[in-house]
């Protein structure tokens, strides 16, 4: 029998990226949207951590399906390391991720390349269909913010984070090279071993 894996996320790109990164797992990764969870938990949690594991913990409860939940964003170092934990948020509810970009970049202007720098920063967080929490990894990838966007994969803030090494956004490099050197595929690399171990546990129990 498929096991499910619930990634608490309404963000269908987050659990497609998730779902690639492991690949080889016959899982059946499921949206909040997927598992008909109307439930919403406020990410109140001052840290990328505190709302990983707020969010792990109750929607497992909530389910009782083994979870699995990612809080991330991006870090400014022109704007005091802002959106941070606001990232989504970013400019008020109901902007799409274009228009959120493109009020950084408008808070943005005038700040030469070399101030440009940032990061994504991401903490994942894995929770027992009971809501115990059952492990945890963090990862981040340094950028700098494009002085325009570029590219169309992706989602979010990718077609203005522009990588060094790669000459390209996150946006424009694809989605085998997104996964080796982001913020979230280095926290899944190291969370790996230990979601392998989970997920075993559970099918042994059934």
């Amino acid at each position: 029998m498929t096991q499910k894996l619930l990634v608490a996320t309404h963000n269908k790109g987050k659990v497609s990226e998730f779902a690639d990164m492991l690949a080889d797992l016959d899982l059946a990764w499921l949206s909040l949207d997927d598992a008909g969870v109307t439930m919403d938990v406020a990410e109140t949690g001052t840290t990328f951590r505190d709302n990983a594991i707020l969010k792990a913990q109750a929607y497992a409860a909530e389910t009782g399906l083994l979870t699995l939940a990612d809080d991330s964003g991006l870090e400014v170092d022109a704007l005091a390391g802002a959106p941070g934990v606001y990232t989504a948020r970013y400019g008020g509810a109901g902007l799409t991720h274009a228009q959120r970009y493109a009020l950084l970049l408008q808070n943005l202007e005038g700040v030469p390349w070399e101030a440009r720098t940032a990061r994504f920063r991401c903490v994942i967080a894995v929770a027992a269909p009971d809501g115990a929490l059952q492990g945890e990894a963090a990862g981040v990838c340094e950028g700098i913010i494009a002085l325009a966007a570029a590219g169309d994969g992706g989602f979010g803030y990718d077609p203005v984070f522009f990588l060094p090494e790669w000459g390209q956004t996150m946006a424009q490099v694809g989605s085998v090279v997104k996964h080796q050197i982001s913020h979230r595929g280095r926290a899944m690399r190291l969370l790996e071993p230990r979601l392998r171990q989970l997920l075993t546990a559970v099918n042994d129990a059934q």
